[in-house]
């Protein structure tokens, strides 16, 4: 009995061995075939996934470093028109200063000569005035002094030496 248990040990491991290998055969053939391309196409995706964001990565710092130098860039350009911007406030309003004083100055010379002209024509009417009074009474005093024809006689006389001098 034990030879037939020993035989039967035997075949049945023999027929197992043999089902085992045509199954591996088999699953060889039509499943591993199909589940290592899977494996190695899922492989593969993952790589270009993992190049993909590894790139993407590398695309961010790139952009990054981009727009760190670009605002860096804009705020030197924003310096610099506020710079120039109050360099050109302070030029205008030292133009303005400028141009006040000169107008101011031009404003009083005129004044000033207008005071003079006002001045010079006051005296010269003051002086006419002056001039016509003197006139005046210088002809009334000469019309009193000459009423008498003995004085009139003694003055033309006196006149008469007067510019023969």
């Amino acid at each position: 009995m034990e030879k037939l248990i020993t035989e039967f040990s035997f075949g049945l491991f023999f027929w197992h061995s043999l089902i085992f290998i045509g199954l591996i055969f088999l699953l060889k053939k039509f499943a591993w075939k199909p589940i290592l391309d899977a494996v190695e196409e899922r492989d593969n995706s993952i790589k270009k996934a993992i190049s993909s964001a590894e790139n993407a990565r590398k695309e961010m710092e790139t952009l990054k470093e981009d727009n760190s130098r670009i605002l860096k860039e804009a705020r030197i350009e924003r310096d610099r028109l506020l710079k120039d911007a109050k360099k050109t406030k302070e030029e205008l309003i030292d133009n303005a200063k400028e141009e006040a004083k000169l107008e101011a100055h031009k404003i009083i010379n005129q004044a000033n000569l207008s005071i003079e002209n006002e001045k010079k024509l006051a005296i010269k009417e003051l002086k006419n005035q002056v001039s016509l009074i003197s006139m005046q009474i210088a002809e009334k005093v000469i019309k009193k002094e000459l009423d008498n024809t003995n004085k009139q006689e003694e003055f033309l006389n006196k006149l008469i030496d007067e510019t023969n001098i």
